[in-house]
């Protein structure tokens, strides 16, 4: 990634939930008072997900809060956003997720010099086996970093 990109909010369970198994860069549309929100950080990506209607992709349950200083101009802040991707891309996603079983993840939120951009995760979701089986393999990880500081503390 280059410089002139300003991260503003991550999914923290995107990775727990789902296998991420591609990744898109798309434009959001947003209106003036939620870009100062978003400025100043007022944003939650935790609950949402990005889905079609009518042949356009919308992200979903983007918490986005409302401008302290904003009046009547202020938005309701969960409601659906479009996502601005070009068409071969829509059309591949429609495809992945209608026949394929596959779910469209936020990841995280940024700015791209002076515009904000969404990066989605395409993945599927997992089971709770699956991420039984993560959280173990990195407490495992975490108990052999302490072992090799301890012996490194011992030498």
């Amino acid at each position: 990634m280059s410089s002139n990109i300003k991260t503003i909010a991550k999914n923290p369970v995107a990775y727990h939930n789902f296998n991420i198994e591609d990744k898109y860069e798309a434009g959001i549309v947003l209106s003036g008072t939620e870009i100062k929100s978003i400025r100043a950080g007022k944003v939650n990506l935790k609950d949402s997900y990005a889905n079609f209607q009518n042949g356009e992709l919308y992200i979903h349950a983007l918490h986005i809060s409302p401008y302290e200083h904003g009046n009547i101009f202020n938005k309701d802040p969960l409601r659906n956003r479009k996502l601005l991707l070009n068409k071969r891309e829509l059309n591949k996603l429609f495809g992945k997720i209608k026949q394929d079983g596959y779910s469209l993840v936020p990841i995280s939120l940024y700015f791209k010099g002076s515009f904000v951009k969404v990066e989605l995760g395409l993945g599927k979701g997992k089971k709770l086996y699956d991420k039984r089986q993560d959280i173990a393999k990195k407490d495992a990880e975490i108990r052999m970093r302490k072992a090799l500081r301890a012996n490194e503390k011992g030498l």
